[in-house]
């Protein structure tokens, strides 16, 4: 499941440094990570975590970004949403890769509780469906080792 937002950056989306603030940035991917999860869950879908946030480039005032998030892989009651944000300066048509992001959506049933998601399906054919789910599932496991290894350094 997909989802796209476009937004156009202004004044008010800026830093100290006159460029888009990061968490801006931030912000934007986690609402398009809840849109992609709310379509494939059909619940109501709230962020349990971000794995990772790169930025390659900044943004500039005036740039219009595009924010497009793709469910990666479903487990029981969580998907993880890759987020890949592209920046386009509207005067010269030149677009560019700025930020990629990854987060936990968990599904959330009336009574507040996590509930499960329907499966994901992934066509024999669909390489990069196949990749984004093999590395989903590697940033599943090392949050899985390094949850138990924090509880361990707690007992």
């Amino acid at each position: 499941m997909k989802a796209t937002l476009v937004e156009w950056m202004g004044p008010e989306d800026a830093n100290t440094g006159g460029f888009v603030h990061g968490g801006t940035i931030m912000k934007l991917c986690d609402e398009a990570a809840g849109l992609a999860a709310v379509r494939h869950c059909r619940a109501r879908c709230v962020t349990a975590g971000m794995d990772r946030m790169s930025f390659n480039s900044r943004v500039d005032v005036g740039e219009v970004v595009t924010l497009e998030a793709t469910v990666n892989a479903v487990w029981r009651t969580s998907v993880e949403v890759g987020v890949r944000v592209t920046a386009e300066n509207l005067q010269t048509g030149e677009t560019r890769h700025t930020s990629t992001a990854y987060l936990t959506m968990v599904a959330i049933g009336e009574d507040g509780r996590p509930v499960e998601v329907p499966p994901r399906e992934v066509a024999d054919d669909d390489l990069p469906a196949q990749r984004r789910q093999r590395e989903a599932q590697a940033r599943r496991a090392n949050r899985l080792a390094e949850r138990e290894s924090f509880g361990r350094a707690d007992a």
